[in-house]
């Protein structure tokens, strides 16, 4: 299987922080009305057949799309214009365009944008309905805010251990057995995961989260709070401490980026990685007899890596909301389209039948099954806050620099003072 790193997932934090800025312009407490209510929409004859919808996609999921398109506009009448867009600009772009009326009737993105995007008022809420039950629940729940959906979700991803099934033959159950594994196979590095001199808590979440540790509380129907910040409980301190400790014994490294992570494992010189699909074709390519198995915990609790998806959305400013709504949910939402979007891009497919479909190619399998115990990342717009202090503060606990319960009772202070802005 081809597997390409994709860079929705793992610069869509860094994007949805850049994008914040933009926030003061749509104004977080007012959201601007949709042009076209469903009322309306379903009213008028000419948004159930005719007109056209402008969508945004990337180069990847293009021809797909256009497949889907065309017997779109066959079935309804309805014109498809397809724009392809680079990913990495897609959100910018949307949350100025919109407002002035240019943006497009749906745009492909990230679900990690959801807070930001409805705080400015540039999407509208999609209705699944009965819908709802053909997808991967944390896949709907990824495209929900403050109770209401707001896209389609066609893929999701997460991380998982990859292990060299010829150094270790038994999957370990907890980190210190991993260790342990590792330092017995008598390879260079006993385990690999990408630290960076800047941190990368995203790698680091399944750890903290067997602490006891999530960034946010929820509520009752499983929302994040974000007036319940939870990272710096006990467990976020333990955690903290437990961060010293690794980079004290040397198992986390803040030398090691992604490409020496997936370059020693290819090489044999490790056991372990903890990381993406985006890198099993590496792994396979060097001929490693590979095993994909759950995160072990490092705290105790279960290791719950973030579950990243990708949907779509309808603008706020749509003039045809029933024609993007029926072909988001009735043509994008397929088990059929939505195959054939895993088969361009092989990230595990949310709807449940495609998802079952795939489950042929154990990768996909193996993912999605460490992928069914992980939570949403974050969608709410306080988590930039979270992103710019995080990453930096782990870092320093790894080196030595600071005490970890003082730095990290520091970034907690900081984090919620920028919250509270």
């Amino acid at each position: 299987m081809k597997v390409k790193k994709h860079p929705w997932l793992v610069g869509g934090a860094l994007t949805a922080i850049a994008a914040l800025s933009l926030t003061a312009c749509g104004g977080s407490g007012s959201t601007s009305q949709p042009s076209s209510s469903p009322a309306a929409a379903e009213s008028s004859p000419a948004a159930a057949s005719g007109g056209s919808l402008t969508v945004w996609v990337d180069a990847n999921r293009q021809p797909v799309l256009k497949e889907a398109a065309a017997d779109f506009e066959k079935q309804s009448g309805v014109k498809v214009k397809l724009v392809v867009k680079d990913f990495s600009k897609i959100q910018e772009d949307f949350l100025r365009q919109v407002p002035t009326g240019k943006g497009p009737d749906i745009t492909i993105g990230a679900h990690d944008w959801l807070g930001n995007m409805v705080n400015n008022g540039v999407v509208q809420p999609v209705e699944l309905g009965d819908k709802a039950s053909d997808f991967q629940d944390v896949s709907v729940n990824a495209m929900s805010y403050e109770g209401k959906t707001y896209g389609v979700p066609y893929a999701t991803e997460n991380l998982a251990l990859l292990r060299n099934a010829d150094l270790v033959k038994e999957a370990p159950e907890t980190f210190d057995d991993m260790i342990a594994a590792g330092k017995k196979a008598g390879t260079k590095f006993p385990f690999l995961v990408q630290v960076t001199d800047v941190g990368d808590p995203f790698h680091a979440y399944p750890f903290q989260s067997s602490f006891g540790a999530p960034v946010f509380g929820t509520d009752e129907a499983g929302a994040y709070d974000p007036k319940d910040l939870q990272i710096g409980n006990e467990g976020g301190v333990e955690f903290a401490k437990w961060l010293a400790e690794q980079g004290k014994a040397g198992t986390l490294k803040t030398s090691i980026d992604a490409d020496i992570a997936k370059e020693k494992f290819a090489s044999g010189d490790s056991p372990f990685l903890l990381t993406g699909p985006w890198n099993v074709e590496a792994a396979e390519k060097a001929k490693i007899n590979l095993a994909i198995d759950p995160i072990p915990t490092a705290g105790g609790e279960e290791a719950q890596p973030f579950v990243a998806v990708q949907g779509f959305f309808v603008s706020s400013k749509t003039e045809n909301l029933l024609a993007a709504t029926e072909f988001l949910t009735n043509y994008i939402g397929t088990e059929e389209v939505q195959t054939e979007l895993y088969e361009v891009g092989n990230r595990p497919p949310a709807n449940k039948a495609a998802f079952e479909a795939a489950k042929s190619d154990e990768t996909i399998a193996s993912f999605g099954e460490v992928g069914a115990t992980g939570v949403p990342m974050p969608n709410i717009p306080e988590m930039a806050a979270v992103w710019e202090y995080w990453g930096v503060a782990e870092a320093e606990i790894i080196t030595g620099k600071a005490d970890p319960t003082q730095r990290w009772e520091k970034m907690t202070k900081d984090i919620e003072k920028a919250i509270s802005k």
